[in-house]
């Protein structure tokens, strides 16, 4: 089956994480915005670089809307196409509804003011996600119906509801946390994510809801103990993870540039490093050659550290910092260079390089640079 996927935020990085799932010759690129995915199955809940996807219909969009279940249809469109307007959007969805009606269905359109309806629209009217709550999505001559949206309001209550959040620390969004699980993952089914620099336990949650059992270690007794607190309150709110076949949690006091974890117990790697302290300025070149040299210790200490501890084949998935220059540009941590020597191979993609992949908000002073690295 084929997939019109809408991509996120950070489109190279989105790039990679379907990539990593479904393999890169399964994966074409067909704006910065659009791609079509070749898959027999597209888990599109554990996606987080993904805003809306939708499997491609072979039939007119005519004869797919006919063969809808009885009931009131939810109706909406949008076009990505080059060119697109709203004006041809809507007039597209008016002709929809008027041969429906005809066929005695009753019909409520979405009203959008642009060419394409906006994620948080089509996720409040739950469309792909309910029967007969039906988004079209159209890229030239291809068509697709919705199989959901990104679910703002699960990633809200579990970013914002947590019962212990520490803004110093830094704050990752669920969303990264899943794309940084699915690089290190690739989709396996089963297996431990170790996560060495859990913080408040970001990817030890989103880790858990995917399946996977989660093993975090932080040098901050306060940091695992949050973690503990995160963990205990997702488990309270989850029913399936109070079952006894529920992923493990395992969370220790440790220093990630000399702790010893329990090798049995590490099949993947995903995390943030410490990305240092806040800032409200693009530092100065003095100060950014300081902090910089900071995170690249950090980062090679802790790679040192781990790579006699991990079986040949493990992936890891490392978000790192990136600083704002004046130039408007983004100047992360430069050590792939020394990754053969210090036992890793950095990961190659069809779609993007490891430059690409940056995540970041307009005008953020410190980015995420992610890298991607498999042991030897």
């Amino acid at each position: 089956m084929q997939y019109l996927v809408v991509l996120g935020r950070e489109p190279k990085l989105s790039l990679v994480e379907l990539e990593a799932l479904f393999g890169g010759k399964n994966v074409k690129s067909l704006t910065r915005q659009i791609a079509l995915v070749e898959t027999d199955n597209f888990p599109f809940a554990r996606l987080g670089g993904i805003i809306k996807a939708g499997e491609v219909i072979q039939d007119s969009v005519q004869d797919y809307l006919a063969e809808l279940p009885e009931g009131k249809i939810t109706l909406g469109f949008s076009d990505y196409s080059k060119g697109a307007s709203a004006k041809k959007s809507w007039q597209f969805a008016l002709k929809q509804k008027n041969l429906l009606k005809r066929h005695g269905r009753n019909v409520r359109l979405i009203p959008n003011s642009d060419a394409v309806i906006s994620s948080a629209t089509a996720h409040h009217n739950q469309l792909g996600e309910k029967i007969n709550h039906i988004e079209i999505l159209q890229f030239d001559k291809i068509y697709a119906t919705s199989i959901g949206t990104q679910n703002i309001t699960a990633y809200a209550k579990r970013d914002q509801q947590r019962p212990a959040r520490d803004a110093f620390v830094g704050m990752l969004p669920p969303k990264l946390a899943q794309i940084l699980i699915n690089l290190a993952t690739e989709g396996a089914k089963t297996g431990t994510v170790l996560d060495p620099f859990c913080g408040t336990g970001v990817v030890l949650q989103e880790a858990t809801l995917m399946g996977y059992s989660a093993y975090g270690s932080d040098l901050s007794e306060k940091m695992v103990k949050y973690s503990q607190k995160n963990l205990d309150w997702l488990s309270e709110k989850t029913p399936r993870l109070q079952k006894s076949n529920a992923p493990t949690v395992n969370i220790e006091l440790g220093d990630a540039t000399d702790h010893q974890w329990q090798a049995a117990k590490v099949d993947f790697v995903a995390s943030e490093i410490y990305l240092g302290h806040p800032l409200s300025a693009a530092p100065a070149n003095i100060k950014f050659k300081e902090l910089k040299q900071d995170a690249e210790t950090l980062l090679r200490a802790f790679l040192k550290n781990i790579a006699p501890q991990i079986a040949s084949g493990t992936q890891l998935a490392l978000a790192t910092p990136a600083w704002l220059r004046h130039d408007g540009s983004y100047k992360g941590v430069d050590i792939l260079d020394e990754i053969d020597k210090l036992g890793y191979n950095a990961i190659k993609y069809l779609n993007a390089t490891q430059s690409d992949l940056l995540y970041h908000r307009e005008n953020q002073i410190v980015a995420r640079q992610i890298i991607v690295l498999r042991k030897k």
